[in-house]
């Protein structure tokens, strides 16, 4: 009898399983595919692991079904999975969950439907409302699934209440696996069924009334000229005819109606308007040349993946090269390579917003290879795009960190560009940060790794010239390969290296308030921005802050409006387009930017009263607005969360700005990615000291990260161009490397400051959270597990190992449950926790952020 090692697919599950192949399965079922077990008293999705000789338990359940003919998974994923959830203690199933598309992956659910046995109206029942609304739910909607309930039930615990009405008899629940809701997408064809000349002597013969037989001659011509199987759409389109036309002409047998499947492609018609200028190879630079003089001979030396094997050799490389210093040219030939030797090219980006430049560059450069993965895309497009892939059919595959995961058989390269941003850490279990998985799956799959960025992590750089660290990773380092130069193109198509970044301008706002003036735009800023604007060029104005005003307050008695589930200020948006609690989004002014809450501005205090209520701040929306006073005829544009929640509202918005069809364009984070505008000479910076101080030993690299990226996008031509630089802190190390875009400066003084404090790169972090709607019993659980953990480091000896805590986070309530945090520092924390876990703890492992 075969056996096989499967991973469940169940959230709360941990672990591997061992099955029997039941005879209609043996054979046909290898590791990789898809299928449905018995786990417990639920039917469950999972991933066959491997095969066994003997499974690990003396009875074993039979495998119920077989998904999908095609393995899902590929050996190096399988192998990646194992060791990522290894070293990030995540459950292995939720590894194996973030590989499979959305839509083909589906967890066991609970239908709960009424007891034809039950009368809850002539018995002595006492019900909650809860349960009160639950029974009236079902006897409206019928049976109704865990998942359908939930909607009805927002910040509602009605699981509890609803295992009470299962006891008691009122209702009857069963498990169920939903089938998955994503298939391949067919469409209605038609073809010619005759040769032409007899479908030219049926035309006078096609209808009885002069259009009819109109429309249906030109939908036989239109078929004539088409050789293939057309979509009816096209045919409908091009002649008017209709599908009872078309069915009239099959009955007459001139044409055979059928189906053919069609990928839902999001990239269908982006690569228009390339030309040859944007496909041909460029001239490299000599640094250029350097680099990748270093990193191509790494394609050869590679192994081939075999999970079986000891990793690859290959180091990553750190491509650290200035902002415009041409690292995606560096991408491009590194992917033409990997293909060249019959391999595959994952490339990272940071977030959708820098997606279509960086895609168009690899359409341009591989036509009709490329694939694109990201959150907003539809299930179906993502469905279409894996099926795509894990056929072969897209050796390129670009997106932000999802795309890691996406199942292509042979990767030889593995580019992470902008490797410094946060969006790479994903910020909700399952917790992992795709810079390091992609390090771990390139050393498994022998792929060559490129890390990228203008401004790289600090503990990265510092791996990159120590590769001996203990904690490095058991692959053979990073090495490090630079692109000093800054290029900028010249009016022959070419590019000139050695152009100096734009000079940087700091204002100190201290000396403005001094000087009365109180507005947002210093007399430079404000001076300079009416220059670029009659110059023709364009301007940036960025700010690390949405909504209008940070926050309420009344100015009588001091209150603060804050939200009611995380006790966060609201923020004050005039424009307004975020709906809450099924209203029109007119209605609310004042907004979470943690859980959406929305609710309308206050016209009275509600603490004492007071009509006083004044908004504190400064947001995007309020700078869009000053500019719009002070130039008037500017043409702006504003590219933050708010404005960019539909689908490819990004790409809208950088076409728009990219073809000056607006003048200034203000915007938040997402202005510190790579964009490449040639007629931006102006960056404003207006308030450089945003998160500068927060408490989080992190806070300064995020700010000179995010500073000097912004910066970065002035002066792209040969135009030149200027960053002024607002700020109440000039004197700061982080603004004054940033300003001068010294990296070295403050790297020196980071790195200092990390070795005394014993933080990454010389040990390791580890923070535990613990939520709970009750601020008592989440310090309680908190000071139970640092007692616990103290004890255990005790007991051990691992005196190198220090237990930080346990304190409230820094934002200590979201969405109605207060936060207690742990933080473990020492050479290898994780090695606590190889056992079981804490229950309901939320663990990390190397945080990004400690707030």
């Amino acid at each position: 009898m075969p056996f096989v090692r499967v991973a469940v697919n169940l959230p709360a599950v941990s672990g591997e399983f061992d099955y029997h192949l039941p005879e209609a399965l043996a054979g046909v079922v290898h590791a990789g595919h898809l299928v449905t077990v018995p786990f417990g008293a639920q039917i469950a999705q999972g991933i066959v692991l491997e095969m066994l000789d003997q499974p690990a338990v003396a009875q074993t359940k039979a495998v119920l079904d077989l998904l999908d003919d095609a393995p899902i998974l590929s050996a190096a994923q399988i192998e990646f999975a194992r060791r990522l959830a290894r070293e990030t203690l995540n459950p292995l199933a939720a590894v194996v969950n973030l590989m499979i598309p959305p839509g083909l992956s589906q967890q066991t659910d609970t239908i709960f439907e009424l007891s034809t046995k039950s009368n809850t109206q002539s018995s002595n029942i006492e019900l909650s409302k809860t349960q009160l609304r639950l029974i009236e739910l079902v006897k409206e909607r019928g049976p109704l699934r865990g998942r359908q309930i939930d909607r009805h039930f927002t910040r509602v615990d009605w699981r509890k209440s609803t295992q009470g009405l299962v006891r008691r008899g009122v209702l009857i629940s069963r498990s169920v696996l939903p089938p998955a809701s994503v298939r391949p997408k067919f469409v209605r064809t038609v073809q010619l069924a005759v040769p032409p000349e007899v479908a030219e002597a049926a035309m006078p013969d096609l209808g009885k009334t002069a259009s009819t037989l109109e429309r249906r001659q030109r939908a036989l011509r239109f078929l004539i000229r088409e050789p293939q199987a057309a979509n009816v759409s096209w045919v409908y389109a091009e002649s008017g005819c209709t599908l009872a036309d078309l069915q009239e002409l099959a009955e007459r047998e001139l044409v055979v109606l059928g189906e053919a499947e069609v990928f839902r492609d999001p990239l269908e018609g982006k690569g228009q308007g390339l030309g040859e200028k944007a496909t041909r190879d460029l001239v490299l630079t000599p640094d250029q040349e350097a680099a990748l003089s270093q990193i191509l001979p790494s394609f050869t030396n590679s192994q081939a993946p075999d999970p079986q094997l000891p990793d690859s050799q290959s180091p990553a490389f750190l491509l650290h090269g200035v902002t415009g210093s041409g690292k995606t040219e560096i991408y491009l030939r590194a992917a033409a390579e990997a293909l060249r030797l019959g391999k595959q090219a994952l490339i990272l980006v940071p977030e959708i917003a820098l997606t279509p430049q960086t895609v168009r560059r690899f359409m341009a450069r591989f036509p009709g290879r490329v694939g694109l993965v990201h959150s907003k895309l539809s299930d179906g497009e993502r469905y279409d795009t894996w099926r795509r892939a894990r056929s072969g059919q897209l050796p390129v595959i670009i997106g932000a960190r999802s795309a890691l995961f996406a199942p292509l058989e042979n990767i030889g390269l593995i580019v992470v560009d902008e490797c410094h941003d946060g969006s790479y850490n994903q910020s909700e279990p399952p917790f992992y940060d795709a810079v390091s998985a992609a390090q771990l799956y390139a050393r498994i799959c022998g792929a060559v790794c490129i890390l990228g960025s203008a401004t790289p992590p600090v503990a990265l750089k510092y791996q990159a010239y120590n590769s001996h660290l203990p904690h490095a990773g058991d692959g053979s380092g990073v090495r490090a390969v630079s692109l000093p130069s800054r290029l900028t193109p010249v009016e022959t198509g070419g590019v000139t290296a050695g152009t100096s970044l734009p000079r940087v301008h700091v204002v100190d706002m201290r000396e403005e308030l001094k000087g009365g003036r109180r507005g947002i735009f210093s007399r430079v800023l404000a001076e300079s921005l009416a220059e670029t604007l009659e110059r023709g060029e364009q301007a940036i104005l960025f700010l690390n802050r949405r909504g209008t005003a940070t926050y309420v307050f009344c100015r009588d008695c001091g209150y603060v409006a804050k939200c009611p589930n995380c006790d966060t200020p609201l923020t004050y948006h005039v424009e307004n387009s975020v709906p809450a609690r099924g209203q029109k989004p007119s209605n609310f002014n004042l907004l979470c930017h943690r859980c959406a809450y929305a609710r309308r501005a206050f016209e009275k205090c509600p603490q004492c009263g007071s009509n006083q209520i004044r908004e504190y701040g400064l947001g995007s929306e309020r700078v869009e607005q000053e500019v719009r006073t002070l130039f008037p005829s500017a043409r702006t544009l504003r590219w933050d969360w708010e404005t960019t929640r539909e689908k490819d509202a990004h790409e809208v918005i950088l076409t728009h700005f990219a073809n000056h069809q607006a003048d200034v364009l203000v915007g938040t984070q997402m202005l510190a990615k790579g964009l490449d505008l040639p007629l931006v000479t102006l960056v404003g910076i207006v308030l450089a000291d945003v998160g500068l101080n927060l408490p989080d030993p992190f806070a300064p690299e995020r700010a000179f990260q995010v500073l000097t990226q912004v910066a970065g996008r002035a002066g792209r031509s040969a135009r030149g161009g200027r960053v002024v630089m607002q700020t109440f802190q000039p004197g700061h190390y982080a603004i004054q490397a940033a300003a001068g875009h010294d990296y070295d400066m403050f790297y020196a003084r980071e790195i200092a400051f990390r070795r005394e404090l014993g933080y990454p790169p010389f040990g390791r972090l580890l923070r535990l959270e613990y939520r709970h709607k009750d601020s008592a019993e989440a310090e309680k659980a908190a000071q139970v597990l640092a007692s616990r953990l103290t004890t255990a480091i005790e007991a051990e000896k691992r005196m190198e190992t220090d237990v930080i805590g346990p304190v409230p986070c820094f934002f200590a309530k979201i969405n109605g449950e207060y936060r207690w945090q742990i933080i473990l520092r020492g050479p290898q924390p994780v090695s606590l926790f190889q056992g079981r876990l804490p229950e309901n703890w939320r663990v990390e492992v190397d945080p990004v952020s400690l707030l």
